[in-house]
């Protein structure tokens, strides 16, 4: 996201709807991917403050802004529906009169909005269920009830189910501890069970499977009895040489889909970092730079030197830039702000799936646009 500012000049953040400062409408334009400052121009509808066309395309707000969703998209003029895309993702909702679940679902679906504002950027497919039933996308944010079965958080045939639970601080440091995870948020769990969406719609019957399978493992070794002995047994005793978390140990799917939570997670933070002009050029932090090497052995078409270059440029910033966060986390008594090692393995990993997302039909923005680091290091 582009740092916005108000008529006023106030700072607007992604969530915002109302300017703290001068009290007037904010928005977020999907289709320009622009958050700012909007006016009604009659009969309902709405202009974005200081738009540059002409005419100014034209929206509606989202039904939703009014209820527990607080959302704040706007919907274009021209569209049959009253919701805005992201709400037309969410296909079931908990019921509302219950304890916690406004607030609940409040944080979830504020979540959800900004994984699918960079899912945008990067041109990868979203439609809703309802317009596509066999590749289509939908969320059902469920709610463990007495007396009935518990909700699992996961994904099955296009529908991410999502225990609203997950919003709850404590509920998700015990199952943290519990499940000995050094990162668990409502973020990590959307872009997680979105990797296993976009495995089925980018890699399962495309001429990525085989290759996947060469770098990620082969996805027919029986998912439940795995996913058994991960709980059962725990990771094998090698798991850190290959994978980003012990769960990714577990199964190919569940390799390719941390990884792939993990790739959004670098590039939106990069990409903020770069857009707010955070500048650690003159870091003390040192590290030992990953080379094309890493990537070499990939089973893929190949890439230009400069897609490399730049791919790992990204990369060896990442590191530089997570050292600098997580020390200054540590200053102020929190967790690491990125707990993680990233290895020779992981950075192919992370660069297979770049290279799916770039390609064929999906995203088409160079990485040179979107990490051209003012993070120097």
């Amino acid at each position: 996201m582009q740092p916005s500012q108000c008529t006023c000049g106030q700072p607007l953040f992604f969530e915002n709807s109302r300017c703290l400062s001068c009290g007037a409408e904010v928005a977020y334009d999907p289709l320009h991917q622009k958050l700012g400052a909007v006016m009604a121009v009659g009969a309902g509808l709405w202009s974005v403050c200081g738009e540059s066309l002409d005419p100014p395309p034209l929206f509606r707000l989202c039904a939703h802004r009014s209820t527990a969703s607080s959302c704040n998209w706007l919907v274009p003029a021209s569209d049959p529906y009253a919701v805005c895309l992201s709400c037309r993702l969410t296909r079931t909702v908990p019921p509302l009169d219950r304890p916690r679940n406004a607030a609940r679902l409040l944080h979830l679906e504020t979540a959800k909005r900004r994984v699918l504002s960079m899912l945008q950027r990067l041109g990868l497919p979203l439609t809703p269920m309802g317009r596509d039933a066999e590749q289509g996308l939908a969320f059902d944010f469920l709610e463990s009830l007495p007396g009935k079965p518990g909700v699992m958080t996961g994904h099955t045939g296009g529908v991410i189910t999502l225990n609203v639970a997950e919003a709850d601080d404590d509920y998700r440091e015990q199952n943290r501890e519990s499940l000995r995870e050094p990162y668990r948020t409502v973020i990590g769990h959307i872009r997680h069970e979105l990797g296993h969406y976009y495995w089925d719609i980018l890699v399962r019957d495309t001429a990525w499977r085989d290759p996947f399978r060469q770098v990620f493992g082969d996805e027919r070794a029986d998912y439940g009895e795995a996913l058994k002995r991960h709980y059962a047994e725990g990771p094998t005793a090698d798991w850190t040489s290959t994978c980003i978390s012990s769960y990714a140990a577990s199964h190919p799917w569940e390799d390719w889909a941390e990884t792939w939570a993990h790739y959004l997670h670098i590039r939106s933070t990069l990409e903020t970092a770069m857009l707010y002009r955070l500048d650690i050029s003159q870091s003390p932090v040192r590290s030992t730079p990953f080379t094309a090497e890493v990537v070499r052995s990939l089973p893929l078409p190949p890439a230009t030197p400069e897609a490399v270059d730049t791919f790992l440029e990204w990369i060896n910033a990442w590191i530089r830039l997570t050292a600098v966060l997580n020390e200054t986390a540590r200053s102020m008594g929190q967790p690491d702000t990125y707990p993680f090692v990233i290895n020779g393995p992981l950075v192919a990993k992370l660069f297979f799936v770049h290279r799916v997302v770039q390609g064929d039909g999906a995203a088409k923005i160079a990485l040179a646009d979107t990490v051209a680091v003012p993070v120097v290091v």
